[in-house]
């Protein structure tokens, strides 16, 4: 999906600080926000507390503004604006809750670690979505392809082997062969 006229307006409209542009893009994504955020902890099995949530949230909103709006300076606009704020508010989530937000209030759901397989793909999916930058500028082809479709766009193996045409038992070696290509030599 691309950018919407609505989201383009309000982009252009916070980028040269017009009155209300910052209260009515908060208003507009806020929702979108703390969805995110509780599908990264959630998919962490990490229990916030209200407090935790409103701070880690609030975290997400200064680094959009941080810069002089240097997050929202570097979109592109291939996608939708929701679509970018989702992937800057799961990379700042996961390293929030990953270690600078530290352990103290914190707390792991150990039911729901056990309970629920389908969180640790996800929370597997979130913790490499940010190497989804360094794989796709390396890679050509069907490698960048199987990437884009798998971290990006959330596809599972079945759905890229038919979009793709290619044997689906193939997708997880390739991906493990790519992420090991670009890891550093010890």
């Amino acid at each position: 999906m691309a950018l919407s006229e609505i989201d383009h307006n309000l982009l252009q409209r916070c980028l040269a600080r017009k009155p209300r542009s910052w209260e009515d893009f908060v208003d507009r994504f806020m929702g979108l926000i703390f969805h995110v955020l509780n599908h990264v902890a959630q998919a962490r099995s990490v229990r916030l507390s209200p407090e935790d949530r409103d701070d880690i949230c609030a975290d997400i909103f200064l680094e959009i503004i941080k810069n002089d709006f240097a997050l929202l300076r570097n979109f592109r606009g291939t996608s939708s604006l929701a679509t970018y704020l989702t992937v800057v508010a799961r990379r700042i989530a996961v390293r929030k809750l990953a270690g600078e937000k530290g352990p103290s209030s914190l707390q792991v759901d150990a039911e729901q670690t056990v309970a629920d397989p389908k969180s640790d793909e996800v929370a597997r999916r979130v913790d490499a979505s940010e190497e989804v930058d360094q794989l796709l500028a390396g890679l050509h082809g069907k490698e960048a392809d199987i990437v884009r479709l798998y971290h990006l766009q959330g596809l599972s193996y079945r759905d890229i082997s038919a979009r793709l045409g290619i044997p689906e038992n193939s997708i997880g070696a390739t991906l493990s062969r790519v992420r090991a290509r670009l890891r550093p030599a010890d």
